[in-house]
């Protein structure tokens, strides 16, 4: 009785705490608590009762609570066990917690040791980092317990599973797990029949579970913007059209409507747009737009590519760079190539005959004619130009290196916690962006440039802008580490994966995750949007490359056949092939849009996941490289396909 006297005096304490005073006048009244002392309980206490892990005496009945569920499940119905099958490894974890909390270490022990082996395979590597808790003061900053005391484990379960379930525990009188269901674990109702055993695996392997429906139910604009009016900046070069009158004399007269039609076309808005003034975006300058009728015009000469016409691929091999090379990257008209090393230095190269050039001295750019058409070329110095450049600054390896749009500026992030923007015509650093607080893992720029952003072991994604040293948004909400992020096409949105096996859709705007995307059962290393921007690839050290459909945030394709980590993927720029690279040295090509017409002929349930495609029949060719894994892939304007790799004689 004097337990539960300080337990009613501990509430007390928080009631008054939080001034509800008739809640109080209640308590004492109904409780019989009179003449209390103005300090009703001390912090002891009150932490005691609200703790979130209370003994239930006898420590044994935790592991033939576990068995009768375990048994309960095995016996169930097959059209309810896959569901219920869910709910044995949050059950293990928080009873192992609430053993060692309550100083039960040989029975927390016994426990783990006998159930932990029988939980799926994606979920290993946790127990046994669990496991090596088991003292109570090693609980706090453990990252598994941290998760587990702080998250509810959702799972996805039909009314009649759920049903079924809650009648066993209240016949059964299993308290200890009514306990962890009731406060530990958030069940997604759905109408209708049972998930099978395909559904369910397609969705769990997230560290709290599944996606609840309510996490995917915001609209997404995952349309494309519509592009600029550069028509006016458009009178056809007269040289090409000179070049080609002697040849043919019609080609130019049908060349003109044929390319007036593709500006005209490029304009038309998209329905599933945002609005173009929902985010500030830079202005296009006169340079820039012409940059966009040059890639325009380039994809009048682009290859479309098909299962008869798969693209030509060449592929970049770095000698004598095993261990040493961490990233690579390609600025977006394929001209210039981007190294990072473990020696936190970064090299740049030239694809292309004109050689990388450096600004003139202060005392030349003063006789230049600032008013010239050609000012940008004239300030830069032909002497001094070279085919490959060194950039020094970091002081630790570098993980991601990232071309601006314009190719003016590079990105580049760090063990060292920073991101450093370098300019590209005085090959000097130029700002040093500050705020992660641990090893940032990757950087990119937004397509539209001006705006970039970075994640990192901090567990948070960051969005900045090229002229703010501070963040301008900080995405948090992943569980563990943040190894990959993304810009949508339309510059909106950003998508991230994270070790915690989730990948999450974030909006610029308001900085909230309106898609968060399971069904990976390893941490997640390389993304991809499809060039329509409705679907995002996902590729992971589950070997797999997981394709969803962001309008309903749904999982509708699984490519399997990669045997290691993949950590790069790219769409070709007409979106019809998805190439993926792995650490196994192949090179997949997938028919894209194949797969997109066969999801496009189903109906979706929207109350829970559709079936999940099998890759296999999208699978187009399996190209292998001898001992080189791949680091980065690359689509150019005309559809040809680029890789780097580094030769590893290990592999």
């Amino acid at each position: 009785m004097a337990t539960s006297k300080t337990d009613l005096l501990a509430v007390l304490a928080v009631v008054k705490k939080y001034n509800l005073k008739s809640t109080e006048e209640l308590l004492k009244k109904e409780a019989g608590l009179t003449d209390i002392p103005e300090n009703v309980a001390g912090e002891a206490e009150v932490n005691s009762v609200l703790a979130a892990y209370k003994s239930e005496g006898d420590p044994d009945i935790y592991e033939n609570s576990y068995m009768e569920l375990r048994r309960f499940v095995e016996e169930s119905l097959d059209i309810y066990k896959h569901e219920l099958a869910l709910i044995l490894y949050p059950v293990l974890v928080h009873m192992y917690i609430e053993l060692v909390y309550n100083n039960h270490e040989v029975q927390a022990k016994k426990l783990i040791t006998k159930f932990g082996p029988e939980q799926e395979y994606y979920y290993q590597d946790e127990l046994a980092k669990l496991a090596m808790v088991t003292k109570r003061d090693e609980m706090s900053g453990n990252d598994i317990t941290d998760t587990f005391k702080s998250n509810a484990f959702t799972i996805r379960i039909s009314r009649d599973t759920l049903s079924l379930l809650k009648r066993h525990l209240h016949e059964k009188k299993a308290s200890v797990i009514l306990n962890i269901v009731n406060e530990h674990m958030y069940f997604d109702l759905y109408e209708g029949v049972a998930r099978n055993k395909a559904q369910c695996d397609a969705t769990s392997g997230a560290m709290t579970g599944e996606a609840k429906r309510q996490d995917n139910k915001i609209k997404v604009y995952y349309g494309l913007l519509k592009e600029p009016d550069v028509q006016t900046l458009v009178a056809a070069p007269p040289e090409e059209d000179d070049d080609m009158d002697p040849d043919a004399p019609d080609k130019p007269k049908k060349k003109k409507p044929k390319k007036d039609p593709l500006f005209s076309k490029k304009s038309k808005s998209d329905p599933n747009a945002p609005p173009l003034d929902r985010i500030p975006l830079p202005k296009l300058k006169d340079v820039d737009k012409m940059e966009k009728i040059k890639a325009l015009r380039e994809s009048t000469k682009r290859v479309n590519l098909g299962p008869e016409l798969l693209p030509s691929i060449c592929m970049y091999t770095l000698l004598n760079a095993n261990h040493t090379v961490t990233c690579a990257d390609f600025c977006e008209d394929s001209s210039l190539l981007s190294v990072g090393f473990t020696d936190s230095s970064i090299k740049v190269w030239s694809m292309t005959p004109m050689k990388l050039r450096e600004m003139k001295s202060a005392e030349q750019l003063k006789e230049i004619d600032r008013d010239a058409e050609d000012v940008l070329i004239r300030m830069l110095d032909d002497r001094k130009a070279e085919s490959c450049r060194t950039l020094h600054g970091h002081s630790g390896p570098v993980y991601r290196t990232s071309f601006a749009p314009d190719r003016t500026m590079l990105l580049s992030c760090s063990e060292d916690c920073t991101i450093r923007l370098w300019s590209l015509h005085t090959w000097t650093c130029v700002v040093v962006y500050k705020g992660h607080q641990y090893p940032v893992w990757d950087v990119r720029f937004s397509p539209h440039g001006h705006y970039f952003v970075s994640c990192s072991h901090d567990r948070t994604a960051r969005l900045w802008s090229t002229d703010s040293h501070q963040p301008l948004r900080i995405f948090a909400g992943h569980l563990s580490d943040v190894d990959v992020c993304i810009f949508h096409p339309n510059s909106n949105y950003v998508a991230t994966g994270s070790s915690d096996r989730t990948v999450r859709l974030w909006d610029v705007c308001v900085g909230n995750h309106h898609r968060l995307l399971t069904g990976h059962k390893a941490s997640i290393y390389s993304l991809a949007f499809s060039m329509c921007g409705r679907y995002l690839a996902s590729g992971s050290a589950d070997n797999r490359v997981l394709i969803w459909d962001l309008a309903h945030g749904h999982l509708i394709a699984a490519l399997t056949g990669h045997t290691a980590s993949i950590h790069s993927l790219c769409f070709s720029r007409d979106g019809t092939i998805l190439a993926t690279g792995g650490l196994d040295c192949a090179l997949k090509l997938w028919d894209f849009t194949k797969l997109v017409d066969d999801i496009s002929g189903e109906n979706v349930n929207v109350s829970h996941n559709p079936d999940v495609r099998d890759g296999e029949p999208y699978l187009l060719r399996t190209f292998p490289t001898k001992q080189s894994p791949f680091l980065t892939l690359h689509f150019t304007r005309r559809n040809l396909l680029l890789g780097v790799g580094m030769y590893d004689l290990g592999m």
